[in-house]
């Protein structure tokens, strides 16, 4: 179990990631290829990750160095997923091949007391075959995981928008309260269930906690070892995700709107802006705009512009034709 502690200033400065972390997707996603119940969680994936991986003779440096330097372990070294990665992969990689050559072999020293690493893994603290590792993990990236950005992107977007209502509604506290289930808020508390039985408590000091959810980690959360780091807490992202989905009232609200406009209002569930709801039913951004025009004319979606992005919601009409059919009979009774 992990604990972490946090203070009134902590509530304060602890936020949400709102896009895919690179680094993390990649370490999650080698973890996935070292489980058969994370392969099978991800099948597709994992069926695609491979084959991309054959065609473009990756083969080699992911069995010889990634999944050895990247073991589904009670630890792997932190240096492996920077803070920089935040402002996406090349800012990441930078920030790798700028580790410090001490605090290299440091963690590498630390990988070895929980699994048997090559002699030769040592020599990482050198920058030019760390030049090497970066150059792996980019061809990895774009072979394994560039492919499904757009939808690793929907789901966090999704995930964003419902996590964005607990905190609007219950402040931070709320935020936390809704990450479950593997995850439990009992202020000043979040209880997680960690990768590996590990227990330890974290003690944020003042610092907040970044919150990343991730579209590879399976099951249980994971955060850096060394408490002096920056707090993270990548954690997975609900099965199937909170991506509105088909229901039995789509194919009358399809008949209704057009199946296209009927999948933008789907969308819209949780709130939404044009880039967004593009990834989410596979539209181009200009065709989202205009069919968000149409929903917003006829009184279905309101729009509301934040800086240089405009955020759709539902309105009560458009929530109304969202409705059950089963949940409408229901009602009916109970009302009766």
């Amino acid at each position: 179990m992990l604990r972490i502690h946090f203070t009134s200033e902590d509530l304060v400065r602890t936020r949400l990631a709102c896009r895919p972390d690179p680094l993390w997707e990649i370490t999650a996603s080698l973890h996935r290829l070292q489980s058969q119940m994370g392969r099978w969680a991800h099948a597709a994936w994992y069926r695609d990750a491979r084959a991309a991986i054959a065609t473009q003779q990756l083969g080699t440096v992911v069995r010889t160095l990634l999944l050895p330097l990247f073991p589904r372990a009670t630890y792997f070294p932190d240096f492996l997923t920077p803070a920089e990665a935040s402002h996406g992969l090349k800012s990441g990689l930078d920030a790798i091949l700028d580790t410090p050559p001490a605090r290299v072999r440091h963690e590498i020293g630390l990988l070895a007391q929980v699994r048997n690493v090559p002699t030769d893994m040592y020599r990482l603290a050198d920058k030019d075959v760390r030049a090497d590792l970066v150059a792996a993990l980019r061809k990895y990236h774009n072979a394994a995981i560039a492919p499904y950005s757009d939808r690793m992107q929907a789901r966090v977007d999704a995930e964003c928008a419902l996590r964005g209502r607990d905190l609007l509604h219950g402040g931070a506290e709320g935020l936390l309260r809704g990450l479950g289930p593997a995850m439990r808020w009992r202020a000043p508390v979040l209880e997680v269930e960690y990768v590996g039985g590990v227990d330890r408590d974290l003690h944020l000091g003042g610092r907040g906690l970044v919150l990343i959810p991730s579209y590879f980690c399976w099951q249980k959360p994971v955060s850096f070892a060394d408490p002096d780091l920056p707090p993270v807490l990548l954690y997975p992202l609900a099965s199937g995700g909170p991506i509105p989905q088909h229901s039995p009232a789509e194919a009358p609200l399809s008949a209704l709107l057009g199946r296209t406009r009927a999948a933008v209002l789907l969308a819209v569930t949780y709130g939404a802006t044009n880039s967004e709801i593009a990834r989410a039913v596979s539209v181009s951004p200009a065709n989202a705009s205009h069919h968000t025009t149409v929903l917003r004319d006829s009184g279905l979606i309101a729009s509301h512009r934040h800086a240089n992005t405009v955020l759709h919601t539902l309105t009560p009409l458009g929530a109304a034709l969202l409705r059950l059919p089963d949940q409408e009979r229901q009602s009916t009774v109970q009302d009766d």
